[in-house]
């Protein structure tokens, strides 16, 4: 069993950067996949990015080239630097985790531990 903290959100003007962090209790973080999903209000959570115990990393389409994920596993923690962000990056953000490596990353069904998600609002 993993417990999975966000911290880091709030509030940002559009075009500015803001730093996500999920900071993890098992110590055997770095065998881990971790990913960030998203849920704006009124609509379906959505995959962000992942990133697999080897360092290999994933985005959506919506996110590349804005948004970098990164983990320390000495510090069990996750991150996601979000740059240049927009409205439509309002959401609770959603660090998810799943032991070892599998297919299917970009599908929320494939993790079995969330963290309790943090509000991020991009105001224009």
């Amino acid at each position: 069993q993993v417990h999975l903290v966000e911290s880091g959100g709030g509030s940002v003007q559009a075009g500015g950067s803001l730093r996500v962090s999920c900071t993890a209790s098992e110590r055997a973080f770095n065998t881990y996949t971790i990913a960030w999903f998203r849920q704006p209000l009124g609509k379906e959570r959505e995959f962000v990015a992942s990133i697999t115990s080897g360092g290999s990393t994933y985005y959506s389409d919506s996110v590349k080239d804005r948004f970098t994920i990164s983990r320390d596993s000495a510090k069990n923690i996750a991150y996601l630097q979000m740059n240049g962000v927009t409205a439509e990056d309002t959401a609770v953000y959603y660090c998810a985790a799943r032991i070892g490596t599998f297919l299917y990353l970009y599908i929320r069904e494939s993790y079995n531990f969330w963290g309790q998600g943090t509000q991020v609002t991009v105001s224009s």
